[in-house]
């Protein structure tokens, strides 16, 4: 199933060495847009993400789906290496807290 590429993930920003906006999909990565204004820059992309996605559905390839429309379980598993896990360690203890309390807090502040 295509899905519907206005779910997908667009950003636009200025790009000085460019002097120009650039858009970008997080879910196809390999793909930017060029253009003097935000709205160009969009547009152009919407087109292009268009045209590709519709390519690979002809193709019977992969097609990402929306980060939108994914789900996640809330788990993941990171490795530290021993002195950092210990570092946390002591710091959760001083804020009487859980690990990993203290990390999905730290994690929040830095978002």
């Amino acid at each position: 199933m295509i899905p519907d590429v206005s779910h997908y993930t667009y950003r636009v920003s200025w790009s000085p060495e460019d002097e120009e906006f650039v858009a970008t999909c997080l879910e196809l990565p390999s793909l930017s847009w060029l253009a003097p204004t935000q709205d160009k820059a969009l547009h152009g992309l919407r087109d292009l993400v268009d045209n590709v996605v519709a390519d690979l559905g002809r193709n019977d390839e992969p097609i990402p789906e929306p980060l939108s429309s994914r789900t996640y379980s809330g788990k993941f598993n990171l490795r530290v290496g021993e002195r950092l896990h210990r570092e946390l360690a002591i710091k959760a203890a001083e804020e009487h807290l859980s690990l990993n309390q203290y990390v999905i807090r730290k994690l929040g502040d830095a978002s």
